[in-house]
C-alpha cells in the first residue's frame, strides 16, 4: 500500500510538471494583444464618430458599425421623440452632436471588446429647441479583419444614468 502511495505520488507530479511545460509551451504560440494600441485605436473610432456627427456627415455613419449592427436604444418618452424625429425629420431637427463618456473599455481578445460608459446626444427639435438627452450605454465592438479598425456591433442603451 505504502509503495502504491509514492508511485502515485511520483506518477502525479511528473504528470504536473509534464503539463506546466505543455501549458508554457501552448502559452508562447498565442500573439500577445497590445492593450494600449487597442484601446488608443478604440478611442481614435470614438472621436472619428462624434466628429462625423457633429460635421452633420450621417452618410460617413455606417463605417463605424458592423454590417450586422444591432442596437437597442433607450424606451423613455425623451428617447422615443428623439428616434420618431431621427425616421421621420422635418423642419428644424438636428442631430447636433453626441459626446461619448467611457467608464470601461476592456480588450477581450484581438477581435472583440467592450465598452460601458454613459453619452450625451444634443439635437434641435422641429421647434428649433435645443435638446439634450443622456444615458448609459454597453458596447460590443469588433475589429475588421481586413482594415484592423474598430467597429460597433451590438449596442444597448438605457435612459437611466447613475
Amino acid at each position: 500500500m505504502k509503495n502504491s502511495f509514492i508511485l502515485l505520488l511520483i506518477v502525479t507530479l511528473f504528470g504536473c510538471v509534464d503539463g506546466t511545460k505543455q501549458s508554457q509551451h501552448d502559452s508562447s504560440g498565442i500573439n500577445k494583444i497590445d492593450i494600449q494600441a487597442e484601446l488608443a485605436s478604440i478611442e481614435e473610432t470614438r472621436a472619428a464618430f462624434e466628429l462625423a456627427i457633429k460635421e452633420k456627415r450621417y452618410a460617413d455613419l455606417s463605417q463605424f458599425s458592423t454590417p450586422d449592427f444591432i442596437g437597442v436604444s433607450p424606451g423613455s418618452e425623451d428617447w422615443m421623440e428623439y428616434k420618431r424625429l431621427r425616421e421621420e425629420p422635418y423642419g428644424q431637427f438636428s442631430y447636433d452632436s453626441i459626446i461619448m463618456h467611457p467608464k470601461e473599455t476592456v480588450i477581450v481578445s484581438d477581435s472583440v471588446a467592450y465598452d460601458f460608459g454613459t453619452s450625451i446626444v444634443y439635437f434641435t427639435n422641429e421647434n428649433g429647441e435645443s435638446i439634450e438627452l443622456e444615458n448609459s450605454f454597453l458596447v460590443i465592438l469588433k475589429k475588421d479583419k481586413n482594415d484592423e479598425k474598430w467597429r460597433i456591433h451590438r449596442e444597448v442603451s438605457s435612459a437611466v444614468v447613475e
